[in-house]
């Protein structure tokens, strides 16, 4: 730390800094507390940051941070320390001097030249530089008033969670953050931890003993603690990175969906096969986030008008959810039927220690079932009955999601002048009877050739619904997707691809084929996953290379389907299925790390589903 006595100093030792480096800029007066000075100068999720009297920039604003106070010369307000990398300093305050301190005159002068400062939300913490003594008592006093500690504790708290993870898990869970942070480990050990905990359980649920299912659900109910603590632990120590972005984007579902394959291991063992159910779980639970995704990302940023055209805000089904959150019971009662993660693991894991797999099942699919209808239902309504705007932004988003490989762009190109003419909610239409006719010939079609000599699974009607489903995926996106129920076009995609699967590998009746099914559709799904959470980061879509090498979802129905048609010998299809799903699990990994790893992923940290 150095200390500057005026601003030309101050903008000399900022300069002589090196370019590497995270700078902050503290008046020397300031007081407040810890917690707020770590809040504005340790956060790394953004290029410059301020709390009164403190700013700090990352090393892409230093320019910026120069020419502001460049533009400033002149201006003396007194000793100014200044430090790089920013450490929280231990002073406090409450008060702002009439002379505004050159931290706070810098950083509206960054705002004004085009550099987002970010202000954190301080809450009860004092952060400020008195104009006198009698101010910096009344600073001081305000700052013992207040317990430091006990804020950064209850800030590392999700502030909008789910019932079982407010009062059963977080309670507790925030020590035990505290407890980390406090002998140096980092959120992304925990995560790690996390997952090597859900794997143990997957193991213990694949003995198919009563003592392995109850040892299973005890370990995945820890896992979800430890999997609420990472992120606690992220802000309460302000560790947010791009390595644990990926992790936390990925390994909750990696977790759970290792749980259900244990699940289906367990049951074999005593002669129940399941692994139909736990790939149907699987569907259903990524297609409900699909659904999340799609519907927040088509409308974060659009903005609705009447038929007079003028700015409305909200809908009828909005306001009546408004007016519910002012009945606090029925805030919890909806939060808790949606299924969450923290009630849905908590089910998970109590039914394995005291039923069987498949009850685990039947449960989770109608619990996930009825979710999605009421979650499903409610956006539609608002949807209809919102005249929304949907930015560029948003339209490219729901194309990057839609996951169109190089048949359906082709459709596309082809039809995009007959495409802009259709009704604003024909193309969902027309990607939901495309998918019904290619998941309808795959579950009802013949299997068997009326011609002798032939294998099962060569009937031309199999062939021919695929082939309707890639003529219908690019029509659906030839046109820009700014219409209101657009949004529902990947998750069709999404319940179609992977549901052709599914039928598939059942109706093959053969060994193997429907743990093949599960392992091509995690593979999928992973790439689908790391898809939203590249965009969520605002990164983008993963580049266009990689979804045209995987093939699309269409691609890939299409060479489901021709895998299952023209299969020749009883485990030909089960092989197949393997082999691709090897495939996808190379490539998309492959790329994923490689993007993640990079300096470009975003250094942010996903609050994902509420848990």
């Amino acid at each position: 730390m150095r200390t500057a006595s005026g601003a030309e100093e101050a903008r000399g030792l900022l300069a002589a800094a090196p370019a590497t480096e995270r700078v902050a800029l503290v008046d020397a007066r300031f007081v407040g507390h810890v917690h707020a000075l770590r809040l504005a100068l340790t956060d790394p999720r953004f290029p410059a940051a301020a709390v009164p009297g403190a700013l700090t920039t990352q090393p892409g604003a230093r320019a910026a941070l120069l020419r502001a106070m460049t533009a400033l010369d002149g201006d003396e307000d007194g000793p100014q320390p200044v430090g790089a990398p920013a450490e929280a300093q231990r002073t406090a305050a409450t008060t702002v001097a009439p002379c505004e301190p050159l931290a706070d005159r810098v950083a509206t002068a960054l705002d004004a030249g085009g550099t987002a400062v970010t202000r954190p939300e301080l809450g009860s913490l004092v952060a400020a530089v008195p104009a006198d003594a009698a101010a910096r008592e009344r600073a001081e006093a305000a700052v013992a008033a207040v317990d430091d500690e006990a804020v950064r504790l209850r800030s590392a708290v999700k502030a909008r969670d789910g019932f079982f993870t407010t009062f059963c898990i977080s309670p507790y869970s925030r020590y035990l953050a505290r407890w980390c942070a406090r002998r140096g480990l980092t959120p992304n050990q925990v995560t790690t931890a996390s997952l090597v905990t859900a794997l143990i359980a997957a193991a213990c649920a694949a003995t198919g003993t009563r003592g392995g299912y109850v040892a299973a659900g005890a370990l995945l109910l820890f896992s979800f603690v430890l999997d609420c603590t990472d992120g606690q632990l992220a802000r309460y120590s302000l560790q947010y990175s791009t390595m644990g972005a990926w992790l936390d984007a990925t390994f909750d579902r990696a977790k759970e969906y290792a749980f259900y394959a244990g699940l289906a291991l367990g049951a074999a063992r005593s002669g129940d096969d399941v692994w139909a159910l736990a790939l149907g779980a699987m569907v259903l639970q990524t297609c409900r986030h699909v659904v999340d995704f799609s519907f927040n990302e088509a409308n974060v940023d659009a903005t609705a008008a009447n038929a007079e055209g003028k700015a409305v805000v909200g809908t009828p089904t909005a306001a009546l959810s408004s007016k519910l959150d002012s009945v606090g019971w029925t805030v919890w009662v909806r939060r808790m039927i949606v299924l969450p993660i923290g009630e849905r693991w908590a089910m998970i894991a109590v039914l394995t220690a005291v039923t069987t797999p498949r009850i685990v099942f039947y449960a989770l699919l109608i619990g996930c079932a009825f979710a999605a209808c009421y979650t499903t239902a409610g956006r539609v309504m608002r949807s209809v009955t919102r005249r929304a705007t949907r930015t560029d932004r948003a339209a490219q988003a729901l194309a990057d999601l839609a996951d169109s490989g190089p048949l359906a762009e082709l459709v596309a190109r082809v039809l995009r002048r007959p495409a802009r003419v259709l009704p604003g909610v024909l193309p969902f239409l027309i990607a939901l009877a495309g998918g019904v006719v290619v998941v309808a010939t795959a579950a009802f079609a013949p299997l068997k050739s009326p011609w002798p000599g032939y294998a099962p699974f060569d009937s031309p009607v199999l062939i021919l619904g695929a082939l309707v489903y890639v003529l219908t995926s690019g029509f659906a996106v030839a046109r820009r997707m700014g219409g209101a129920l657009d949004w529902l076009i990947p998750p069709v995609f999404r319940a179609t691809e992977y549901t052709t699967i599914l039928v598939f590998a059942a109706r093959a009746d053969v060994p193997g084929a429907l743990p093949a099914a599960f392992g091509l559709v995690a593979a999928v799904a992973y790439h689908h996953y790391d898809t939203v959470y590249r965009i969520r980061g605002g990164a983008g879509a993963p580049p266009r290379r990689l979804v045209r090498t995987l093939g699309g979802h269409e691609g890939r129905t299409l060479l489901v389907t021709l895998a299952a048609a023209l299969s020749t010998r009883e485990f030909d299809f089960p092989l197949e299925l393997t082999v691709l799903a090897a495939a996808v699990a190379l490539v998309a990994l492959t790329e994923s790390i490689r993007f993640w790893m990079s300096s470009g992923a975003p250094a942010v940290h996903d609050e994902g589903e509420p848990a």
